[in-house]
């Protein structure tokens, strides 16, 4: 009791601050989005998909444009180990479509480096120095520590009030064990419905069902957690981290084909990333779930068509 009165006291205070402080922080933008449906994966410079997702002799320099003429948003992991510079931001804009969207992890300079109140100017600076993507921008994700647990509610009252989500929308990924309690995780969606952030839902449930273990060869494992639906405010953001047999990914997307139906029919817009610890298997697995959605009938847009190779374009006007 006396930290729930502790952390609506800190919240409440620093909600002025919220609004006064860090209005100048990004240029505001329109957040309600027409389309209700982004795909993508983590990362979109990844080697091992050129001649499979990307064609053969596709140079490092053309990634990122390649990935957008064949999804329509990315998680951004590479924000979640250093800031990109201002023309590296500039240059993101300038190679993507004008629908797709960066869905960035906050640095874990910020994230993993101690109370993240002591984080509010870095964060900050964070979205000022990603403020060029401006329309690009899709939510932006604070993924919580491992040992970051219901405890230091308060302090993450203090970040959430900072931030301005009518600005840039933000999700939070807890991680310990702890927040999937009955009484954390009402505590949390309470916090975060106040603050309007969304809570990424987790699913690692396909890596965990079976003996083979497909993170074995990965040195940064997925946690086994509850899987939950729960969806904060007018948008859903979704993890899916697959495994790299097809076929065991089957049962769990089709859960997901009518979770995603019944969140379109109340308009609730989604977006949805497929991982995997072989990465190289996540194009096609995002791309299988696009059709799936297709085929029963759920009204996604189409993914984008990519350009004929060059050779197929000559022979066109040979």
């Amino acid at each position: 009791m006396l930290l729930h009165q502790l952390e609506s006291a800190i919240a409440d205070l620093l909600l002025t601050v919220r609004c006064l402080g860090q209005a100048s922080a990004i240029a505001p933008r329109v957040t309600m989005e027409k389309q209700q449906f982004w795909l993508g994966c983590a990362v979109w410079a990844y080697r091992d998909w050129v001649g499979s997702f990307y064609p053969a002799g596709t140079g490092s320099d053309a990634f990122l444009r390649r990935y957008g003429e064949r999804l329509t948003a990315v998680e951004g992991n590479t924000t979640f180990y250093s800031i990109p510079s201002t023309e590296t931001v500039q240059r993101w804009r300038q190679e993507t479509p004008e629908d797709f969207r960066f869905c960035l992890k906050l640095p874990r300079s910020l994230s993993h480096a101690g109370p993240l109140a002591a984080q509010i100017e870095a964060a900050a600076a964070f979205r000022r120095q990603l403020e060029p993507l401006g329309d690009r921008l899709g939510p932006a994700f604070l993924q919580l520590p491992p040992r970051y647990g219901p405890a230091a509610i308060a302090d993450l009252a203090q970040f959430l009030a900072a931030w301005p989500v009518d600005q840039w929308p933000l999700a939070v990924e807890p991680r310990h064990p702890e927040w999937f309690q009955p009484q954390s995780r009402q505590s949390l969606n309470r916090l975060l419905q106040r603050y309007g952030c969304g809570r990424v839902l987790l699913d690692t449930r396909p890596l965990y069902d079976g003996t083979d273990d497909p993170q074995a060869i990965s040195d940064r494992r997925k946690p086994k957690l509850p899987l939950h639906s729960d969806v904060i405010g007018d948008y859903a953001f979704v993890r899916f981290i697959s495994h790299p047999n097809r076929d065991r990914n089957l049962n769990y997307l089709a859960e997901w084909q009518e979770r995603l139906r019944q969140w379109f029919e109340q308009g609730t817009t989604v977006y949805f990333f497929v991982h995997c610890p072989q990465e190289i298997y996540s194009p096609a697995t995002a791309i299988a779930f696009q059709q799936q959605l297709e085929k029963a009938g759920i009204a996604v847009p189409p993914l984008p068509t990519p350009p004929a190779p060059a050779q197929q374009q000559l022979t066109l006007f040979s």
